[in-house]
């Protein structure tokens, strides 16, 4: 089965001051949803923004790589048969119902410590 990662992009990340309980519970919910079912295979929600540190070359600074609206806050990698299996599952996440959304790439190679190659 093919793998996919899809960022979830939010003004911010979950762990955001502004992040409603509601909103926690949602994406706790897709997420049982999506080991539950078997497609699951890594996730991962990300701090705020401002504890992004970005290196460009020999330049490290403070701040996301590029200064957006929206920033990547989490990932997640799945098993789909096929892409438009993917974007099914992308479109339930509930970034898509709360202002921010979603991008589903191909991923290339995968490894996790732990898990074998695939």
């Amino acid at each position: 089965m093919a793998q996919y990662a899809i960022l979830i992009y939010a003004d911010d990340s979950a762990h955001s001051p502004d992040a409603t309980p509601e909103d926690l519970a949602a994406h706790d919910r897709h997420a049982e949803e999506l080991i539950d079912s078997g497609a699951m295979l890594a996730a991962a929600a990300l701090q705020p923004r401002d504890t992004a540190t970005s290196v460009r070359g020999d330049a490290i600074t403070d701040g996301p790589f590029i200064d957006a609206k929206e920033v990547i806050a989490g990932f997640c990698v799945i098993e789909a048969p096929d892409l438009d299996a993917a974007l099914k599952i992308a479109r339930s996440n509930p970034a898509t119902q709360q202002g921010g959304g979603v991008e589903v790439r191909p991923v290339a190679g995968f490894f996790a410590k732990g898990l074998p190659e695939a």
